[in-house]
């Protein structure tokens, strides 16, 4: 009988050192309460409670906690049937609040989650929901931490995972981009097309005034040309009609055989011509070329000595 009295003894002693000890694991707090009602709350360490008198009502994690939303169906503005999941990040700032505010905390946001997502959702296009996920995850976090805020609850990210249009209305989309995708290069085509055209007739423009003005300028040269020809031909009439006066007469036969010679090598140089007769006056051109050449010694006595040249006999003073 003693022995198992002594027994018992050890075993409620045992259990009055498990109930006074409690030792706090770190990123968790305890709730205290003392009867039922709650007391205060344990931060991380060693803490001693009068057993049978103190108990330890919530084991609450103060780390930051990831909720998985599971997919949901959402209509659209447009009435368009998407499928919507999404992920979130809390954390519990006050103990007690989130354990005696508010039952199943976990199960509380979810579903505050998930009715939000409906809601925000509801109010925009299908367009909008698919392109405007930040302006989403805004607007959710902004309505989910002032909700869960009296929980005592920070709501720190709420993320948008995917958001899948039905296939049906995926493929109309692909039909969609690329038929703007086919108009976007028609476009760019077509301009290419007219930028083509605008530079070849702004090229061929150019070339055109080039060309005018080359013609100008050749125009301008064989005029110019033809007058110092013209003048040549006036100053070597002068010089003739200078010899002449002074009684020179191989001047004049200069300037008959001359003339002479240029229409026979204008006959011999016709493509129609094989055979070439000569008249009979050819024989007194030949005859000529003995006073152009005593005409051109006589130039030349004339530049060696600057003297002029005695008249010849017969000649009219």
């Amino acid at each position: 009988m003693g022995a198992v009295l002594s027994l018992f003894v050890l075993a409620v002693a045992g259990v009055v050192l498990i109930k006074l000890v409690r030792i706090v694991p770190q990123g968790y707090e305890w709730t205290v309460e003392r009867f039922g009602r709650y007391t205060r709350t344990l931060s991380p360490g060693l803490h001693f409670l009068w057993p049978f008198m103190y108990a330890i009502g919530r084991r609450i994690n103060m780390m930051e906690q990831v909720l998985d939303v599971p997919g949901q169906e959402v209509i659209t503005k447009d009435n368009a049937v998407v499928r919507v999941d999404g992920i979130l990040f809390y954390q519990v700032l006050d103990a007690a609040r989130a354990a005696y505010e508010v039952a199943h905390l976990e199960t509380a946001a979810l579903a505050l989650v998930t009715t939000n997502i409906r809601t925000v959702l509801g109010s925009m296009d299908l367009d909008e929901s698919l392109s405007q996920r930040d302006a989403i995850n805004a607007q959710l976090l902004r309505v989910i931490d002032e909700a869960t805020h009296p929980w005592g609850v920070k709501v720190n990210r709420v993320e948008i995972r995917d958001i899948t249009p039905p296939r049906d209305l995926v493929d109309a989309m692909a039909r969609q981009m690329k038929a703007e995708r086919e108009k976007r290069a028609q476009i760019l085509e077509a301009e290419g097309s007219r930028q083509s055209a605008i530079l070849k007739a702004e090229g061929e423009k150019q070339s055109a005034i080039l060309a005018a003005e080359g013609k100008r300028e050749a125009a301008f040269r064989e005029a110019e040309a033809r007058i110092r020809l013209a003048e040549a031909e006036a100053q070597a009439t002068r010089l003739v009609s200078d010899a002449i006066g002074s009684g020179n007469v191989n001047a004049l036969n200069y300037f008959v055989a001359n003339n002479y010679v240029e229409a026979l090598k204008a006959m011999a140089q016709s493509p129609n011509q094989k055979t070439l007769l000569l008249p009979f006056e050819a024989s007194g051109i030949i005859g000529s070329l003995a006073g152009m050449a005593e005409l051109a010694k006589d130039a030349l006595q004339q530049q060696k000595t600057g003297s002029p040249r005695p008249p010849v006999p017969g000649a009219r003073s």
